[in-house]
């Protein structure tokens, strides 16, 4: 009965996001609450509710101050001479061009917003793609590969896996440093072929000369703090210096962090409430869709229907198979990006999953480490679900099937080569 309303729960949940019949936030609270009640849990609700949204409180926490202060440093300027700098040195080789846009975009995902990447990165390098007249395309791939393998602990998927299986974002991470270095050496791979590819097509290989100088506007310039960029960058290496080496809970790390930005960049006060009310909307949205997913698996995980649900999932799985299950995930996770919205999958399907490994004694970090392989990882670019996929190709000027069809193989690549690092590397087995 239990396992029942539990997997009536989730079909739910997933029902009203993916029809959009309901945001992720109200179907999170809601339909989880009603069924809690109408399987006699009462008043218990309210206390599983607080449960889980204290268990997801430091994960949101991060992503709150990381958003503002990742924010702030780039209101300042601490971007715009590495920015200056890739554009003068693309000059007029379309090699240079397309590994600039790929390091363009990878220092820009630094604040975990794939939508405000592309804002930047496409306006940015189009006027060149243009003036060269290589292939549009090519621009939106070279994005979407440095924004999809660049899955850092405050982006998204990250923070999604930790709050809803319950672990530190740190534990996900770290192992997956090497894996990630190596994802990003197949993203500069791939922008070099790309570009070489260009040059052969347009017959302009090596070419050089001046590239764009960008113009700031009157409300840009009033923000930047160029006598403060050598600051803002030591600060910003050593916040995730002291993040990675797990020294101090990431939460306290950014907090500190965004305290010192607003005070070297901006001691007007005036100012810092400005700074603050600019990204703080992007920061609230999600981490009210974070408590939410708390008080999700708060009431799915004290109810007794997740472990139920792993119960019934197992006695239908063949034994065998449960040591394959990280790996096959990992190697799905990128297409499964194309059927799922980052709430469904990681608050919806994830729990049951890693609850069904668990009974096998697979941990449950592997499966959170195998589903940030791709899962609005590498997928998100080219995912239909995602507001990002409609934003690359309106700013790029193509057409959304051509960028997937052009984008898939390279963005499915990274994750597949992704997945078997982490077997080579032990992360989790074959």
């Amino acid at each position: 009965m239990i396992a029942a309303l539990g997997f009536l729960t989730i079909a739910l949940v997933l029902a009203a996001i993916l029809s959009r019949k309901m945001t992720p936030l109200t179907a999170l609270i809601a339909i989880p609450v009603v069924f809690a009640v109408v399987g006699g849990f009462g008043f218990r609700t309210a206390t599983f509710m607080v449960h889980g949204i204290q268990s997801v409180a430091a994960v949101a926490g991060m992503f709150i101050f990381a958003i503002l202060y990742f924010g702030v440093v780039s209101d300042a300027g601490m971007l715009d001479p590495i920015i200056d700098g890739i554009l003068r040195a693309a000059g007029s080789d379309p090699v240079r061009v397309v590994m600039g846009t790929s390091l363009l975009a990878l220092l820009v995902h630094l604040d975990g917003s794939g939508a405000v990447t592309f804002l930047v990165t496409i306006p940015v390098m189009l006027p060149l793609y243009d003036r060269l007249g290589m292939d549009r395309k090519v621009l939106a791939c070279a994005a979407s590969l440095s924004a999809g393998v660049n899955f850092l602990p405050w982006t998204g998927p990250m923070i999604r896996a930790s709050a809803s299986l319950h672990i530190p974002v740190m534990s996900i991470f770290r192992p997956l440093i090497p894996v990630q270095l190596v994802g990003l050496l197949f993203v500069f791979g791939s922008a070099w072929w790309l570009g070489r590819r260009e040059s052969k097509r347009l017959g302009i290989a090596g070419a050089k000369g001046a590239g764009f100088r960008r113009e700031l506007d009157a409300e840009q310039r009033a923000l930047r703090r160029p006598r403060r960029f050598w600051l803002n960058l030591a600060l910003t290496l050593a916040v995730i210096a002291v993040m990675i080496a797990a020294r101090l809970e990431p939460v306290a790390v950014f907090m500190v962090g965004l305290a010192i930005a607003l005070w070297i960049n901006y001691p007007d006060l005036k100012m810092q409430r400005e700074r603050m009310e600019a990204h703080a909307r992007a920061a609230l949205t999600m981490a009210a869709i974070l408590f939410a997913a708390g008080s999700f698996t708060g009431i799915m995980k004290e109810s007794g229907m997740l472990s139920a649900m792993a119960g019934t999932v197992v006695a239908w799985s063949p034994p065998g198979a449960a040591p394959h299950l990280p790996f096959t995930l990992g190697l799905l996770s990128m297409p499964l990006s194309l059927l799922f919205d980052p709430d469904s999958f990681y608050f919806g399907v994830l729990p049951v999953l890693a609850g069904s490994a668990g009974a096998f004694g697979v941990p449950a970090v592997q499966m959170a480490q195998s589903a940030v392989l791709g899962q609005m990882t590498t997928g998100f670019p080219v995912s239909p679900l995602t507001p990002a996929t409609f934003l690359i190709v309106g700013l790029a000027g193509v057409e959304l099937r051509e960028h997937q069809k052009f984008c898939f193989p390279f963005l499915f690549g990274a994750t597949v080569l992704m997945t078997f690092v982490c077997v080579a590397l032990r992360v989790f087995p074959l």
